[in-house]
């Protein structure tokens, strides 16, 4: 492939720089796009001081017994695990749980539905993270056919006792819905199909995803109808750009806080408001 000789440093040039500054100088001479290159630093810069924050509320939370859990919601490959790792990659594992339940046991299925969450909910001066979460009924069990149809309604008259029980106990509830598009989906799954690292995240049940689309959304939409409420307001993420939807969602957690130390940030805590939102019923729907 032929290059362009103008816009390749040089061994006497590379010697030369000293600094990001210089690097900068030269790339800029040289009239050669690094933007890419400086929106992926840009957003490693964010991510360390978001995480910084994070470690900062995580000591507030221990400090004064706060009991947090924040639920990641979506379709598949909606970017629910990458979200927590960014979360969680500089935390206390001692006061902060990652729960992301298998398909309930021949027992688990005679108890009512929520028992086998309860157990999992935080304690005192704790964080859980949940990847997915009792809203499996709410949406992909009646998609899928994995729960009867007086189950599901069963499930949704409850559902927000439940969660106001939680409030009045002082259980902070932070849900998510991380929104995409289905043309960014169908990316994502060719793609894990070709990843031998990812291969192990795809099932036939993902690809069930596309074809039952419409269904994912007529119980979405009644969800979001029936259990967005003030004392647990759903948060939808517009996530096809991943990394942006992760710095918006950590923005968001750490706007709802007043820890310790917070006037000390380097970085914005406040949200973008075309990434992060309210559910509101006439929102122009993203997916």
């Amino acid at each position: 492939m032929n290059k362009n000789p103008d816009k390749i440093i040089t061994e006497a040039e590379f010697n030369t720089i000293k600094s990001h500054d210089d690097l900068l100088k030269i790339v800029k001479d040289k009239d050669i796009d690094i933007s890419s290159v400086l929106s992926k630093v840009h957003y490693e810069r964010e991510k360390e001081k978001l995480q910084v924050e994070l470690v900062k509320l995580q000591q507030w939370v221990k400090k004064h017994d706060k009991r947090v859990a924040i639920i990641f919601e979506g379709r598949d490959a909606a970017g629910k695990g990458g979200n927590i790792r960014r979360f969680t990659e500089h935390l206390n594992p001692r006061s902060m749980r990652l729960v992301a339940l298998n398909k309930p046991t021949d027992v688990e299925r005679g108890q009512w539905y929520f028992t086998r969450y309860i157990q999992h909910l935080p304690n005192p001066g704790e964080i859980v993270f949940f990847d997915r979460s009792w809203y499996n009924r709410a949406v992909v069990e009646p998609v899928m056919g994995f729960c009867s149809q007086r189950q599901y309604h069963q499930f949704m008259v409850q559902l927000p006792e439940f969660e106001h029980m939680l409030y009045e106990d002082g259980v902070t509830i932070v849900k998510f819905w991380l929104s995409i598009t289905k043309e960014e989906q169908l990316k994502r799954f060719d793609s894990r199909e070709d990843n031998p690292l990812k291969r192990w995240k795809f099932s036939p049940v993902d690809r069930k995803g596309q074809e039952y689309w419409d269904d994912y959304t007529k119980y979405k939409e009644q969800m979001f109808s029936k259990t967005h409420t003030a004392f647990s307001p759903w948060i939808i993420a517009k996530t096809n750009n991943k990394e942006t939807a992760r710095l918006e969602c950590m923005r968001y957690v750490l706007s709802l806080f007043e820890y310790e130390n917070k006037d000390d940030s380097e970085v914005s805590l406040l949200p973008d408001p075309n990434v992060i939102m309210r559910y509101f019923r006439s929102l122009h729907k993203y997916d």
